[in-house]
C-alpha cells in the first residue's frame, strides 16, 4: 500500500513509478514537487523512480501568482 499526502491509499504495484502514480491519481499539474519517505525526487526522475511498498509519498502542487 502507498500513502499519498497522508490521506490517499493506493494499492502498491510492482514497477510502479512516480509518473504512474500521477496518472492513476489524475495529477496533471505542471509544478509538482515529490518526496518518497522524505527523500526529494527530481522531476527528471519521475518516470524512472519506482515507489516501494508501504511508501509515504508527498506530492506538493506549487502555486504561484500575485
Amino acid at each position: 500500500m502507498i500513502t499519498v499526502n497522508q490521506r490517499d491509499k493506493i494499492e502498491w504495484k510492482e514497477n510502479f513509478s512516480v509518473s504512474d502514480l500521477f496518472m492513476e491519481m489524475g495529477y496533471d499539474y505542471s509544478l509538482i514537487t515529490v518526496t518518497i519517505n522524505d527523500k526529494y525526487i527530481p522531476e527528471e526522475d519521475y518516470s524512472s523512480t519506482i515507489i516501494p511498498d508501504n511508501a509515504d509519498v508527498r506530492a506538493y502542487h506549487l502555486a504561484h501568482g500575485g
